[in-house]
């Protein structure tokens, strides 16, 4: 029989606002295992609460605390469904990497919120919860983003290859691994994050299947030339985004509604295609290949387009053994094992803190 040690689950909700992903990881010295996984998915109303909290609004303090208990509720109940498929008690998990639903990451400001009650997390599994993992790292003079590139040296690096490992959620965003070493991890700009946001707008869908809507559309040059005029994408090193700049907001400045719609929904997703482009080859200098996972890894066309223009090979990272819908709360599982045992769990280098810091607080059952 297996040993039923160093079990931890990893909880997140992202910018791509499909719903919460959940992992239960074995995490040894030797290896990291997936024991099971579940998908609590949000519904429009749920998605629509989420957007409403992205922005300022009147009473937004009380409904992103209310919010918080009912995120809260939704993860406990999908994680007490996979402690029961999987015949684990609560007691053999030692904790949960819970990352919470991010309404504002201003590190600029020196702040990060990502909602989520973990005292109630913590109360209806009976688990120590791990949570608020950024702004430790933003305190310290850091972005507070991107965390899981020592994760991803920690499972992807190669002592052969420069690899890249590419997250398409709401937000591109890369970790640069060589020679077992993780060279830079940043934010490119929008992954799906505003082409959900156009095809809920027009079509009532929250995303634009295998990119069905978009290959219909053509590139408008000059719309995507505008888009391109954007201060982020000309940024250095180090660098973070999120919803508070790639909004609907962001979107009207444009005038796109001069625009057919399946048209700029093309152009959309040119932007994110070439905008992960323009960072591989500024920041990824001698990179050897391309393993891709998120939610944009399941749009088909925008794989087809990446593998057409990246120039390395370019493949989802289930092909190296990880699901790639999993691997963000895969990480967020290994980061609360790393908080539990006291050890550094950022990356200064990357996120620009002062220095090593252990993030995460701790609630106790």
């Amino acid at each position: 029989m297996k040993d039923k040690k160093n079990l931890f689950l990893g909880v997140m909700s992202g910018t791509s606002l499909d719903g919460i992903d959940i992992i239960m990881l074995e995490l040894s010295s030797q290896a990291i295992n997936a024991w099971g996984s579940e998908h609590v998915p949000y519904t429009k109303l749920t998605r629509d609460k989420i957007l409403k909290l992205s922005s300022p609004s009147l009473n937004e303090l009380e409904e992103s605390q209310s919010f918080a208990l009912e995120h809260a509720l939704m993860a406990a109940q999908g994680i007490n469904k996979l402690l029961k498929k999987t015949h684990i008690s609560s007691k053999e998990i030692e904790g949960i990497g819970y990352h919470g639903q991010t309404i504002r990451h201003r590190p600029d400001k020196g702040f990060s919120v990502q909602i989520g009650n973990a005292h109630l997390l913590a109360e209806k599994t009976n688990i120590k919860v791990i949570n608020d993992f950024r702004n430790r790292d933003i305190v310290a003079g850091g972005q507070g983003a991107p965390l899981v590139p020592l994760f991803h040296q920690s499972f992807f690096s190669s002592k052969e290859k420069k690899r890249i490992i590419l997250n398409i959620g709401g937000i591109s965003n890369i970790s640069f691994l060589a020679n077992d070493q993780v060279l830079l991890g940043f934010d490119c700009g929008p992954g799906n994050i505003l082409l959900d946001q156009w095809i809920y707008s027009n079509k009532n869908l929250t995303f634009d299947k295998d990119g069905q809507w978009a290959r219909k559309g053509k590139v408008v040059p000059e719309l995507l030339n505008a888009f391109f005029q954007e201060p982020y994408f000309k940024m250095g090193l180090p660098k973070s985004t999120g919803r508070e700049k790639f909004n609907s907001n962001w979107l009207d400045a444009h005038r796109i509604d001069l625009y057919d719609a399946k048209d700029v929904q093309r152009t959309l997703l040119e932007l994110t295609v070439l905008s992960i482009k323009d960072a591989i080859n500024n920041f990824c200098d001698g990179a050897d290949e391309v393993f891709v996972c998120g939610g944009g890894s399941e749009n088909n066309f925008l794989m087809e387009r990446l593998v057409k223009i990246i120039g390395i090979p370019v493949n989802k990272t289930d092909v190296i053994g990880v699901p790639s819908q999993h691997v963000e709360a895969m990480a967020f599982a290994w980061l609360a094992s790393k908080t539990l045992r006291g050890e550094a769990n950022n990356s200064p280098n990357i996120t620009g803190s002062k220095g090593p810091r252990i993030l995460g607080i701790i609630y106790y059952p």
